[in-house]
Formats: structure tokens, sequence, C-alpha cells
């Protein structure tokens, strides 16, 4: 993949915080993360990660620097500690901006503000919408968003649409950057498959991670409630503080045919995705879906839940079913609609989403805030 270029040809200090950490850490931040600063190849950039999600050490990146900080995994509290521990190390190491994901963690963009620190912030999606925050943190969210909008030098949508919901003074210093995909790594490979006890082109595939807005509980009662006997669901998606959701899900799952494969990554995930027979995005709630176009990515036949989100997809219409409190109905009938057709792998128009123009355009954003403060 082509370097992108810094401003001057000098290469630019970048400080990075709010997400978990990568390579091969769930959540969809984390990929967004993982694909596009690799890709700022004359940028020295400074991830900071939490401690107990990085398995392994091991990867390096000619251009990025990892710094592991002490972190606990308790919900709501995790990104807080280590959002303040990554803003002081900031403030002592001064690079020339730094990149914020998220609106929890941008609740210390101010300090660095004050420090003489350019903060960009990119807005993945409003977290006070997703149903596992109970109303406190809630609260406690809209006033991150408010503080961490009002301060940063510009703001980075991934969602056109959540973009557009500010003011006028928001929108003057924000841009729209969508997530991105890599290029599919087809493969005619089926050992994962086999240890699975599923066959090809005839499994429900969806993947996220193990949480209440990813509706997953209204796929497996859709998925129960139809004829699908000759079919697995595979669910790839690890389980993070939200046990007793997951007890939900196995409890639902009565028939034996739904499988929970964890948090699956690399060569594995992409057997899953090039040989299932359907993609379902059953989410409550989403900021811009990378799951979704990474299931387009290797021509799936896809089905998602109509939340806004997922619209801005701008899928044909046959590729929704109408979102609600109970959507089991709607979604059975969808699912029953699609594998009805011939199995084939589809076409879409991901021009949109590459990589290396998401790059070249968030570099622009660093650019033009070091030479001129602003957009």
């Amino acid at each position: 993949m082509p370097a992108v270029k810094t401003f001057n040809g000098d290469e630019m200090r970048v400080g990075v915080f709010g997400i978990r950490g990568f390579p091969f850490v769930q959540g969809g931040v984390e990929k967004h993360c993982e694909c596009i600063y690799p890709l700022l190849k004359d940028c020295r950039i400074t991830v900071f990660r939490r401690k107990p999600y990085i398995a392994s050490s091991n990867a390096t990146y000619p251009n990025i620097r990892f710094v592991d900080l002490p972190s606990t995994r308790i919900t709501g509290v995790e990104a807080l500690i280590h959002s303040m521990l990554s803003a002081f190390c900031n403030m002592f190491l001064r690079p020339q901006i730094v990149h914020i994901h998220n609106i929890g963690p941008g609740l210390f963009a101010p300090i660095l503000k004050l420090m003489g620190i350019k903060v960009v912030l990119t807005y993945h999606s409003p977290n006070y919408e997703h149903d596992k925050w109970h109303i406190l943190a809630k609260i406690l969210l809209r006033l991150c968003e408010k503080i961490a909008l009002a301060t940063s030098d510009a703001v980075i949508f991934v969602s056109e649409m959540q973009l557009k919901k500010f003011s006028p003074r928001i929108q003057a210093k924000s841009c729209f950057i969508p997530n991105g995909i890599e290029p599919p790594a087809l493969t005619p490979e089926m050992d994962y498959l086999k240890s699975l006890g599923v066959k090809t082109n005839k499994y429900i595939l969806a993947v996220g991670r193990i949480t209440p807005e990813k509706g997953f509980d209204c796929l497996i009662d859709s998925f129960e409630k139809g004829k699908f006997a000759s079919y697995h669901l595979v669910i790839a998606g690890g389980v993070e503080g939200q046990n007793t959701y997951y007890a939900q899900l196995q409890k639902s799952a009565a028939s034996g045919r739904v499988i929970f494969a964890g948090h699956v990554y690399g060569q594995q995930l992409a057997q899953l995705y090039t040989h299932a027979a359907l993609f379902v995005l059953p989410s409550r709630n989403e900021g811009m879906p990378i799951a979704l176009l990474e299931a387009m990515s290797y021509g799936l036949s896809v089905l998602a839940s109509d939340i806004p989100a997922n619209l801005e997809v701008q899928l044909p219409a046959d590729c929704y079913f109408h979102y609600s409190e109970a959507c089991s109905d709607s979604l059975c009938e969808a699912i029953d609609a699609k594998l009805r057709l011939p199995y084939a792998k589809r076409e879409y128009n991901l021009e949109r989403y590459d990589w290396n123009a998401i790059a070249e355009k968030t570099l622009g954003v660093y650019n033009a805030i070091a030479k001129h403060g602003r957009l």
C-alpha cells in the first residue's frame, strides 16, 4: 500500500487514545485504528493501549509505537482511567496532535488544549444510546460529548447522519470520513468450519461483540422461530462484561444449532465470511457498521436492521428488515426470503470505503490543524 505524505514532508507526531488497542483486539473502533494508522507511514504515531486486552506485544509497525498502560476491565471505569493516564502521558510527550477516539475519552480534550496540543476527535457513535449503560453513565457520556465537541480543534464523523445532527458551529469544524474495509481474503479452506460442525453455504453468520445493542437476542429468536433446520447460526463475537446477556442468549438457543464462536479473526474469520449463506446485522445501534461492509466485500447476501447507520450504506431495499422492539417476526420473514433465493455471490459498490483514500483524508485533517489550527 502506498505511503501517505505529510505536511511539508516532515514527520508529524501523533498521540492516539480512546481504544483498547490493536492488533487482534475485538471492536469496530479497534479495527478502524488497526487499518488506518499503519497507512500513515510518514507520521510518528504513539498508540496508548489497555494492557489487559493485549495478548501479544510482538506485532510491530515501522511508524507506530505502542505504550501499554495498566487498566481495569470494569465496564465504564476502564475507559475513564485509561483516557486519563493517556492524556497525562501526552502532556509529557507533547505530540503535535492527539487523536481521540470516542466521546467518553473526549472528556480529557480540554486538558490537552490547555497544554497547547491540537486535538482531533473521531465521533464513532453516540455511546449513551447503548442499552448497556445505566442512567448516570448515559448522563456522563452526554456531558463528555458536549465537552469533546466544544474543545476539539477538528471532529471526524464516520457517519454523515450523525454529523448533520449537530449545530452549524460544530459542523464548521467537522468532516465526514467513513470507515473502510480491507480487500477480502477469500479462502477455499474449511478446517475451521469443520471444527465448528458447520457446512459451507449452510450457515447464517453474525459478527460483533456480545452486547445488547447488537441485537443478537432478536436474531436468535428469529432463527429459532423460522424453519431453518438445515442451517446453523454462527455468532462470532466475544463476551465482555455482558455475562447476563450472554446467558440469556444461550438460554434462547434451544435448538442446538446456534454456535457461539467467540472472538474470531484472521484466517478463521476469513473462512466464516467466505462460506456463509447469509450475513445478518440485527443491531439496535451502530456508528458505522464495519462488519456489514466486510460481509459485502466477500460478496455475501446480507440483511441489516433499518436503523439510520445501516441505511447510510445504501443497500437495496430487500437487504433491510424493519427494526422494532419485537423485530423477530420481520427478521424471520426476511431471512426466509433470502435463503429461498439461489445461492450466489453478490457485487456491491464499495469504492468509498477504501482505507488508502480514508487515510489520505485523515492526514488532510492533521495537516490543516497543524498548519492553520482549523479545517
